[in-house]
């Protein structure tokens, strides 16, 4: 596959993560009361939840921070793809990096507009398009919204008190599920081109990882030979 392949292979899996990610989630936005769930399935189930921080709902850091990280992170992985392909990379090890690449931009989005143009969703409201300044929050301070759950294995744990002093294991009497994260397509798009990446494309990340080693010792080299030239002279 020539370069020009690969950017045009890039930018279609960018776009197309970013608008399955956002017809899923402002469908869900709109048409879901905040904490609302369907039954799909037993163990898939359509739930609607909102977060303020990273994927999987996990909260970490100041919310602006958050926004401005993923952004460069974007930015940087973009740039990342364009050397790879420079220098010839697998189109596999390209469209993993695209998946990654669109799964950071479509939680962005969120950050970005959604507490610009959405009425704040509530349990007892559905979120309405309000137009531009009239939303739930100010710019970079947008909800991310997460709908897919996947309560796989449930069960309770047995009422033996020795439980309660093992830390990092559930209670006795405790009601445990596997799994029980609530994440968006975005969230899975970075899931599954990390994961694919890993299984089927280490030698390209390790060679990736190398390449990019030798080019910071080299980088780092002329400078110091630089100062030593300056220090002499």
């Amino acid at each position: 596959m020539s370069n020009k392949a690969k950017l045009f292979l890039t930018a279609a899996i960018f776009i197309s993560v970013l608008i399955i990610d956002q017809i899923i989630k402002v469908n869900v936005k709109t048409g879901m009361a905040l904490g609302e769930h369907k039954d799909i399935t037993n163990w898939f189930i359509i739930a609607f939840v909102e977060n303020k921080g990273m994927a999987f709902g996990w909260e970490l850091g100041d919310k602006v921070f958050l926004t401005l990280f993923r952004i460069i992170a974007v930015i940087f992985i973009g740039g990342i793809i364009v050397k790879q392909i420079k220098i010839g990379r697998s189109a596999g090890f390209i469209t993993c990096l695209a998946m990654i690449m669109g799964g950071a931009a479509g939680n962005i989005i969120d950050c970005l507009f959604y507490g610009e143009i959405f009425s704040e969703s509530t349990p007892y409201n559905i979120s309405q398009y309000v137009g531009w300044g009239n939303g739930y929050g100010d710019f970079l301070q947008g909800k991310v919204v997460d709908m897919f759950y996947f309560p796989l294995i449930e069960w309770d744990m047995p009422s033996w008190s020795w439980l309660n002093t093992i830390p990092f294991l559930p209670h006795a009497n405790e009601h445990c599920i596997f799994f029980s994260p609530v994440f968006n397509f975005a969230d899975a798009s970075i899931t599954v081109g990390v994961a694919l990446l890993l299984l089927f494309f280490r030698n390209d990340l390790n060679t990736a990882m190398k390449d990019k080693g030798q080019t910071e010792e080299k980088e780092n080299g002329s400078t110091l030979v630089d100062v030593e030239s300056h220090t002499e002279s």
